[in-house]
């Protein structure tokens, strides 16, 4: 049996940039961080005694012979691309809802490669997780998806992830001070919206406008180094990192007029109202979760005034996708 742990990821700049049909004539960039609420995959071999040969749980069961009859796109292909035959029984848990702005479904893509990998004896590197995760998300489930959710699921921590390709993936993790890292951690309120959305959807929208965005996709590609610039200097103020997180997602919800909606829109300009110094919507858009950068002696103020949303407290998580528990021994098959 194995179980593995992979982070979820909270983008701060860049993220759309990192779509093929950009990155591979302009090449892109995001600034993100994986924080500490993960997805759990729990993989065994399933004893051939039961009725059926597979078992796979989410948030339902399956019960197949045929793998192709797998409803569950990420267990389908990648049980495929790892040519397993063997049966076998897949169990996910998760510390937040699917479809939030995470990166939910690349981290169990890049978790259940990295269990399975292990239950067949394959070695993998943080790198080879995420170009597989890739592989199986775009050129066989056919998903409307960036390159940088699995790439921040796989290496964890705070990166720049520089993209030029879906082969062509660059990692520079950045350094900051215990302190330094704390107070940006303090400043960070995550809330949710209170809905979800599937991200394809809204993805595709969103990569049939690149051509007509240009300006505002290299503005949002600049900025992750202006954003690190503010981070790595020890006299800049932090709240300024705020601030551009306000721009980016003025750029960002300018893509697709599926991005935001009024409901979003209200939590985030009432938050601003009382003390939020900027923010955005994780993920592709439309639902979610929202960022908040708020100063720690305000955030009273905008959790008074959020107080029928949840805000989910986060730290950043620097381990990635991490295989936490392996048992060796004799298997009934």
């Amino acid at each position: 049996m194995i179980i593995t742990r992979t982070p979820f990821r909270v983008s701060f700049f860049g993220g759309g940039t990192d779509y093929p049909v950009w990155c591979e004539e302009n090449g892109g960039a995001v600034l993100s961080t994986t924080i500490d609420k993960y997805t759990y995959l729990t993989v065994r071999y399933y004893p051939s005694f039961h009725p059926t040969k597979h078992r796979i749980s989410w948030s339902k069961i399956e019960l197949v012979d045929n793998v192709d009859d797998i409803e569950h796109p990420s267990v389908r292909e990648t049980l495929k691309y790892l040519q397993i035959e063997k049966g076998i029984e897949i169990h996910n848990a998760a510390d937040l809802p699917a479809r939030s702005g995470l990166g939910s479904s690349s981290s169990f893509t890049v978790g259940l490669l990295h269990a399975l990998s292990a239950l067949i004896g394959k070695q993998v590197t943080k790198m080879e997780l995420a170009l597989d995760a890739i592989h199986i998300e775009h050129d066989l489930i056919k998903e409307n998806v960036g390159l940088q959710d699995q790439a921040a699921a796989a290496f964890g921590g705070l990166n720049k992830f520089v993209f030029k390709g879906k082969n062509d993936i660059s990692v520079q993790p950045v350094i900051l001070s215990d302190q330094k890292l704390e107070e940006f951690e303090n400043n960070l309120m995550m809330v949710f919206t209170g809905f979800s959305r599937t991200a394809s959807e809204v993805a595709a929208e969103q990569i049939k406008s690149t051509n007509q965005k240009e300006q505002e996709l290299r503005m949002m590609h600049r900025m992750v180094d202006e954003a690190l610039d503010i981070l790595r200097s020890e006299r800049a103020d932090l709240n300024d990192f705020g601030k551009m997180l306000h721009e980016t997602w003025m750029l960002k919800r300018g893509l697709t007029n599926k991005i935001s909606n009024p409901k979003i829109d209200e939590i985030y300009e009432t938050a601003r109202r009382v003390g939020a110094v900027g923010g955005k919507l994780l993920g592709a858009g439309g639902g979610g979760f929202i960022l908040l950068f708020v100063p720690p002696e305000r955030q009273a103020k905008v959790r008074e005034a959020l107080k029928n949303c949840i805000f989910v407290p986060i730290r950043f998580e620097m381990d990635g996708s991490k295989i936490i528990y392996h048992q060796n021994g004799p298997t009934i098959v």
